[in-house]
């Protein structure tokens, strides 16, 4: 009946707190979820095998932090009108992970982090094509993807 539990009730708690809680969206939700864990399973995918819970917490507080932190970088970057100060480039890495869901999961840190875009992987060569907003040093990029989150995301799914 449900066969991915966790993405119904993560589904079920986003659409309570996109709408608000009452019975009837608690069943609206749970029908919408319902049918999006169906349409899941028909595509299926593998199921991820998560090695170290404890990293994936402290990913997801490194990841709050980033993101909150970028949004204030990039709305600096606009209010402030600093065209001429900013650089946008594009940056390749090597990347050592190769589990599917840790590189999906990667993809989707890169592209929700302001001022980042997951823009290609090759993987006959594991190199990943990512642009950069502001760009001040390639290589101390190249380090924040690779240690703060390729490295907990290859220890998190193998």
């Amino acid at each position: 009946m449900l066969p991915y539990p966790l993405l119904f009730l993560l589904l079920v708690v986003f659409w309570l707190l996109l709408n608000g809680f009452s019975l009837g969206h608690l069943l609206l939700g749970s029908v919408v979820a319902l049918v999006a864990t169906w349409g899941m399973a028909a595509l299926r995918p593998d199921k991820p095998v998560i090695r170290r819970w404890d990293l994936l917490a402290r990913l997801a507080v490194v990841l709050a932090y980033d993101i909150m932190r970028s949004n204030l970088a990039v709305a600096a970057i606009i209010l402030g009108g600093g065209r001429g100060r900013r650089q946008s480039a594009f940056v390749t890495l090597k990347l050592d992970l190769t589990s599917d869901i840790g590189l999906a999961v990667l993809s989707v840190i890169l592209t929700s982090t302001p001022g980042t875009a997951w823009l290609e992987y090759n993987a006959a060569d594991g190199t990943l094509l990512m642009h950069v907003l502001d760009l001040k040093d390639a290589d101390a990029w190249r380090d924040t993807v690779k240690n703060r989150y390729e490295k907990p995301l290859r220890e998190i799914f193998g």
